[in-house]
């Protein structure tokens, strides 16, 4: 018998005991947050750090008409809570475009959802239940932001950096983090920031 053809029994055998035994697909997946703030997912927990993750439905959301999301489709959500936290609205707009590209149902390789791609483990610590809803997304997120902005008093730079890569990694650091990804994220940010001053005005 050929290796091809003994391969293509082996794969029809295994989709029929996925068939037969459908419980076995659908594993219990675990995750813990480390103190650099990364997520860890497994279905086998090592510690009792981990906790049962779950995946919430994603509720339907109205959506701005067009093919693409306009940048001014949050600006009042904005507004209301950038203002509620005396936050600049242009900063809070610039990292729903980082983040999301404002797009309400984005989720990242990591498990950060919605507008200002909160973790799980943030929105919970946030009283942010569904952060697919815009409202309570954009009022977690921008409570914080302004957590990190308190932590590191004029420099948005460092709590930027804090609010992607981690309050502690950035404290290690002393300093933006050396990561490729972080540094251009804080660069984009108050580029964007910059831009969208004009949208508040």
């Amino acid at each position: 018998m050929s290796v091809s053809r003994q391969i293509g029994r082996l794969m029809l055998a295994a989709a029929l005991l996925v068939l037969a035994f459908p419980e076995t697909a659908r594993a219990q997946i675990y995750s813990w947050t480390d103190p650099s703030g990364s997520v860890h997912f497994t279905d086998y927990p090592r510690h009792e750090g981990f906790s049962p993750y779950q995946i919430k439905p994603i509720r339907p959301i109205p959506q701005p008409t067009g093919r693409f999301i306009s940048t001014r489709a949050w600006d009042g959500l904005i507004s209301r809570m950038a203002r509620e936290q005396s936050v600049a609205p242009a900063l809070v707009k610039a990292v729903i475009h980082a983040e999301s590209a404002f797009n309400p149902r984005a989720v990242s390789r990591k498990g950060a959802m919605g507008l200002m791609q909160l973790m799980p483990q943030t929105s919970r610590s946030l009283g942010v239940d569904d952060p697919f809803n815009p409202w309570q997304n954009i009022d977690g997120g921008t409570r914080y932001l302004r957590t990190m902005l308190n932590l590191f008093p004029g420099e948005p730079q460092l709590a930027l950096a804090a609010y992607n890569a981690g309050v502690e990694t950035v404290k290690r650091f002393q300093g933006v983090p050396p990561y490729p990804e972080t540094r251009t994220y804080v660069r984009r940010v108050m580029r964007l920031y910059k831009r969208y001053h004009a949208d508040f005005r």
